[in-house]
Parts: structure tokens; C-alpha cells; sequence
């Protein structure tokens, strides 16, 4: 809203109601025009459309158009450099060093330019357990991604938990305010930019909504190790007999619709904490892509998108009849929706569960489409993928990315969330996975039958029924043959299954070209891990993969 009319909007009056006695003013931000204080969502609908954030359409969804970002600018990603965390982070292309004295001239800025803006505070929580429950707060310049604060974390209506609520970090989203390259020496106009000293980060210049979600991961990723819980990119549920499953893989690989399971319970969708006593979720939403989303393969998550609270991102829709197109992407094939996590039937409402995982799936999706369906790993095979996260970017989830999925190894299968050396977090769930006897397995959601644009990629109702078959401990009393050049186990058999979608090579129609492209993705992977080997335990180093000469 424009910072020289005055007039008022539908929640005006109740601005203040539940206000925090820790206002803006200590935080710096002094002589504002109106903050919104912990508005819920009718009152930020109703504030959206007033200022002409959003549309209402079919079913009671708020769709919102993101403009130039529609995805993550994960170049633009500063973190402080500053003595009390200096030698904990790992430096480099995730975490670029910003300076602490440019903090400061960037935070004055900020200041200023917020002089006479109205803002909107949502006071929430991240991290479900109690025990590690931390108190955050989300300053906003849209009522939306106020919205998209209440939806993705965890949320209080009492007065007097509100009255007396301290954040322990702050993040403020401002996509009006622009850096500057030249004063600021970020890359672009826009920035995410994270103190830890100060605990507060700044987004810059971005619509994008998952910049918040991701901020706050990012600092659950570096503060709750020192707590010995490890944070981990993945969703989770849980079975009937109280079996965990957690379910890792970059945006696009199926995380959350593999996890939102009519038959197990669902614990989250994509960010949880593994503490001595559990698995929790850090969020109280879930953010899924809904490009080509289908009621019949993913009912689930097609549901919420015709009920009101969700919120659509670059959703194309007709503005007479108000219905939505989840197969368009002319704006983006990042399209998204943002609902609270209690959309989703079977959830565990509490957000956490006092038992460990006995299942640990790496999702991957080969766009070379040599890897199997399903394989099982050694703790030490488990540690080697768990550090190379091997899958494919989908087109969309980053500034940058075309059509084609791009080939990559992401450490952790995270690494632009990971604040510390892979190792810490490897380390970790090595650990856990030798003491609660975890099973890890490697599951392919990618291509079948060739690359991308000539194989396809592999029906989600075989992964479903080989996910079903491993989960239910089916695959336990199966005959498995060791692979040729990963060494890992791939199931003969599986119900449900098809016995030739274990054997990939015979969906290529040439085995040459299908063993040279193996081996092709063989030398990626040992050419990938240079980048760790330095320190790394040797029987972890001999888990990866051998080249097709040396396996002959």
C-alpha cells in the first residue's frame, strides 16, 4: 500500500489486538505507518484482495502471481561472516560470505525505507517438539506471505502467548526493497541475506514465498546441531505399528506425494528434526508443487487446492469461471500451493512422535534413466549417497533452470540449506542409522527406458508398491542381486511389480548404450565425491561406485 494515502483497510481496527509487548521498535524498525499484528487468515484474505495481492477462485483457494521470481534465487544467498560462527560454516557456493560491516549499511538502509510502510508480524514457532520448539518472527510487506506465515509454521491464537511472545529469529520480507550491487556487493538486486549473530535475515526484492520457508530452514539447519538433533531435508510418516519412514530428495523428486499416503500417517512433508527421542516436524504446512497435479494419482493434495487457506503461486486460472489449470505452465512449472498440514487426512496432529525411523528412503530422479527402482544400501553406502545426493534439478524449483532436468549432486540432499560441512550432518545420520538398525534404501522416481525426452519416467504406482513392499518389511524375505557398479542390492522380485521394471536395462533397446550410460553416471558420481574424500573414512570412499572396466 502506497506509504502517502490514508485510508482504511478491513483489519485496521483490529491491528493491534494481538500485538507482541516486543514491538517492531526494538528491532529497529521505527516510525512505521500501521503494523498488522498476528492477523488470522479471514482478516488476510480479506486484506490480500483489498490490496489487490491476490484472486479468490474455485473452491476457496487465494491465488497470488510471484512476478519474476517463481522460484528460489539460490545464487543471491548471503550468510554474516562474523567471528562467533565463523569456522562452523561451510564457505563456499551455498553459503557466500557476506560482510558483517555491509550487514550494517544494508540494515540502516532497510530501516529507512521502512519508515512510513504498513507491515505485517505473524509471532509462530518452528520445530513441533516441545523440547525444541524456537520462536520466530515473520515480518511481512504483503498480507499474503503474511498468510503463507501462518499456513507453513506453527501458530498460537493465545492472547497472552502472543502478549509476551520473544522471537529468537527474526525474518523480514520485503520484495519492494531492492540491494544494490554496487553499495551492498550482492550479485543482483535481490538477496537473502542471514545473520546468526543477529539472529535475523533479510529477503530482498522476491515475491517468492518459499525464500521465507527456506530462510527458516536454513537456520533450524545450523542451530539445532548444537543441540545433537539432526535436521534433515525429507518428509516423514508413520505406519500403523508406530514405523517411521523418512523420505529424502530435492523439490521435485516426490516427497511430499510419496509421503501423503492414505495408509500410513504423515508427520510432514518436507523439514524434520532428529533428536534422541524422535523425529518432529520443524513446520505446521506443507509447500507442493501442483504442476499436472491429478485427483487420481494424488487426491490428496488435489484436494487442497480447492479449499480455502491454501495458497496457489503462478497458478494459471480463468478470471469469469474462476477455475484454475493445474496442467498450464506458461508462468512457470513451478507452480505451488501452500495449505496447513491438517489438509491432509492422517496426520499426526502433535507434529512429532516419540520413536525412530525404521526406514530411510533416498529419492532420487536419474533424468539418465539407467538407475533401478529400488536398491538397498550398507550404513556405509547409505552415508556415501546420503553426502553425494545424486537426483536431477527440476525445471522450475530454481531461477535459471530450463526444461530439460540438469543432472547433480546435492550434499545431503539439501546442500543449499546446509550451513555446515556435509560431514556434520553425514556424521550424524550415520549414528542413528547404526543405533535404531534403520533400514536405508535408494528409490529412482526418475526415467525408465532412456534420458530424458526419450525414456519415461517410471509409473508412480510402481514406486508406490515398491515403497509399500519395503515399508511393510515385504522385501525382507526376497532374493536380491548386488549391482554391478554400485555394489548395492536390487530386489528379483517384488508384489505388485512387474519383475522386469527391477532389471532397467532391458527397457533400453540397445544394453551397450544402456551399460555406457551406467558407467557415464559411475564416473560422475566418483568425480563428485573428490570434493569430500578428503577426510572421509576409507570404508566410506570404498562404498561408491567402480567403473564398468574395473567391475569386469
Amino acid at each position: 500500500m502506497s506509504k502517502y494515502l490514508e485510508f482504511n483497510t478491513p483489519a485496521s481496527k483490529q491491528a493491534m489486538e494481538l500485538a507482541s509487548d516486543f514491538r517492531l521498535k526494538n528491532q529497529g524498525l521505527t516510525n512505521l505507518d500501521r503494523v498488522y499484528w498476528n492477523l488470522p487468515e479471514e482478516a488476510l484474505y480479506e486484506e490480500a484482495i483489498f490490496r489487490n495481492e491476490g484472486k479468490l477462485v474455485k473452491g476457496g483457494a487465494l491465488l497470488v502471481n510471484t512476478g519474476k521470481h517463481t522460484a528460489r534465487a539460490a545464487a543471491d544467498k548471503f550468510v554474516v561472516k562474523e567471528e562467533s560462527t565463523d569456522k562452523d560454516i561451510w564457505w563456499g557456493t551455498y553459503n557466500r560470505p557476506f560482510a558483517h560491516e555491509k550487514w550494517s549499511l544494508l540494515m540502516g538502509r532497510l530501516q529507512a525505507w521502512a519508515q512510513g510502510e504498513e507491515l505485517f508480524v505473524q509471532d509462530v514457532y518452528a520445530g513441533a517438539d516441545p523440547d525444541y520448539k524456537m520462536p520466530v518472527r515473520i515480518i511481512t510487506e504483503k498480507a499474503w506471505h503474511s498468510l503463507f506465515a501462518r499456513n507453513m509454521f506453527l501458530t498460537t491464537n493465545n492472547p497472552d502467548e502472543l502478549k509476551n511472545f520473544v522471537p529468537q529469529f527474526t525474518v523480514i520480507a520485503v520484495p519492494s526493497f531492492k540491494v544494490d550491487p554496487i553499495i551492498d556487493g550482492t550479485r543482483t538486486d535481490t538477496a537473502i541475506v542471514l545473520n546468526f549473530e543477529q539472529r535475523t535475515a533479510i529477503i530482498a526484492n522476491t515475491l517468492y514465498a518459499g525464500e521465507i520457508k527456506k530462510s527458516v530452514f536454513t537456520v533450524l539447519n545450523f542451530l539445532l546441531t548444537y543441540e545433537d538433533v539432526l535436521p534433515m531435508h525429507c518428509s516423514a510418516n508413520v505406519g500403523k505399528q508406530g514405523d517411521v519412514a523418512l523420505f529424502f530428495g530435492l523439490s521435485g523428486t516426490g516427497k511430499t506425494t510419496l509421503s501423503a499416503d492414505p495408509n500410513r500417517r504423515l508427520i510432514g512433508d518436507d523439514e524434520h528434526g532428529w533428536s534422541s527421542q524422535g523425529v518432529f516436524n520443524f513446520e505446521g504446512g506443507c509447500y507442493a508443487k501442483v504442476i499436472r497435479l491429478s485427483a487420481e494419482s494424488e487426491p490428496q493434495i488435489y484436494e487442497t487446492t480447492h479449499r480455502f487457506g491454501t495458497i496457489l503461486e503462478n497458478v494459471v486460472f480463468d478470471p469469469i469461471s474462476r477455475n484454475i489449470d493445474l496442467e498450464d505452465d506458461s508462468i512457470t512449472e513451478n507452480t505451488r500451493c501452500s495449505y496447513p498440514i491438517e489438509f491432509i487426512p492422517n496426520v499426526i496432529e502433535e507434529g512429532y512422535v516419540k520413536s525412530h525411523p525404521k526406514n530411510i528412503i533416498f529419492l532420487t530422479c536419474d533424468a539418465s534413466g539407467v538407475m533401478p527402482p529400488i536398491a538397498r544400501l550398507t550404513p556405509e553406502q547409505a552415508q556415501y549417497h546420503f553426502i553425494s545426493g545424486y537426483t536431477s534439478k527440476i525445471a522450475g524449483t530454481e531461477i535459471g533452470l530450463g526444461i530439460e532436468p540438469q543432472i547433480t549432486f546435492s550434499a545431503c540432499f539439501g546442500a543449499p540449506f546446509m550451513v555446515r560441512h556435509p560431514f556434520e550432518y553425514a556424521e550424524m545420520l550415520k549414528q542413528r542409522i547404526l543405533k535404531h538398525k534403520t533400514n536405508v534404501w535408494l528409490v529412482n522416481t526418475g526415467w525408465v527406458g532412456g534420458r530424458f525426452g526419450i525414456g519415461k519416467r517410471i509409473s508412480i504406482r510402481h514406486t508406490r508398491n515398491l515403497l509399500n513392499a519395503a515399508l511393510d518389511g515385504k522385501l525382507d524375505k526376497v532374493k536380491y542381486r548386488k549391482d554391478k557398479l554400485f555394489g548395492f542390492e536390487i530386489p528379483l522380485t517384488c508384489p505388485e511389480v512387474p519383475e522386469d521394471v527391477l532389471f532397467p536395462e532391458n527397457s533400453w533397446g540397445n544394453k551397450d548404450e544402456y551399460w555406457k550410460k551406467y558407467d557415464a553416471l559411475a564416473a560422475r558420481f566418483i568425480e563428485n565425491f573428490k570434493l569430500f574424500e578428503n577426510g572421509c573414512p576409507s570404508e566410506v570412499l570404498a562404498a561408491g561406485p567402480k567403473r564398468l572396466s574395473l567391475a569386469k
